[in-house]
């Protein structure tokens, strides 16, 4: 019996060994010893929190869908009639990296996709950069059937506050398109509302 056990302690002494290296790999390739929670997946996100809210100040986070609305009050510094002209109604999706994408309500024509990227300025308060390109001259009056150079272009700079409990932002805007050469041909200044969209939000809510 003795000899036979004798012939297995060299591959139990070469398992032991196969099992201390692995175990060496694993540290030196920084792979934690640890379960992982899903959260560590997502920095700064406490999966025990709210879903809007972060981790890093308990303060609710712009990330996510929205719906909102922009009402021009003046037109090339001169002031438009109270209570404003609306000129766009869109779907807007802030990302946890920084950039945005938003759906405009106007004609595809128009250029009704674009981008843009945004920072946070102090304790729920943002500051957007939104570049479109546009397909015609930017006239919220213009019929949907209008198709023009797609190289003109818009920017929008946005500076908003988002509410104690996450679920609506508002703040102003100005406006500023150009055309092919470069130069502002129409520019604007307004206000901004938004509410949250959720899984539960109904179509009819957008409009």
């Amino acid at each position: 019996m003795k000899r036979r056990f004798g012939k297995f302690v060299p591959c139990i002494a070469a398992v032991g060994l196969a099992f201390t290296l692995a175990s060496t790999a694993l540290a030196e390739c920084g792979l934690p010893n640890k379960p992982i929670k899903p959260s560590n997946w997502q920095p700064g996100i406490d999966a025990t929190l709210p879903q809007f809210v972060t981790a890093a100040d308990d303060q609710p986070s712009i990330v996510g869908m929205w719906h909102v609305t922009f009402t021009a009050h003046t037109q090339n510094g001169v002031d438009i009639t109270s209570p404003g002209m609306v000129i766009d109604n869109s779907v807007v999706v802030w990302h946890p990296d920084g950039t945005e994408i938003m759906n405009s309500a106007r004609s595809a024509q128009d250029g009704n996709f674009c981008l843009g990227v945004w920072k946070r300025t102090g304790t729920r308060t943002y500051m957007l950069n939104h570049i479109p390109w546009q397909g015609n001259k930017f006239d919220p009056s213009a019929p949907p059937s209008t198709i023009g150079d797609p190289q003109e272009g818009v920017q929008i700079l946005e500076w908003i506050t988002l509410s104690p409990q996450g679920n609506s932002y508002a703040g102003t805007f100005t406006l500023k398109a150009y055309d092919t050469s470069g130069n502002i041909y129409t520019w604007f200044t307004g206000t901004l509302s938004a509410k949250r969209i959720t899984p539960d939000t109904p179509f009819s809510d957008l409009f």
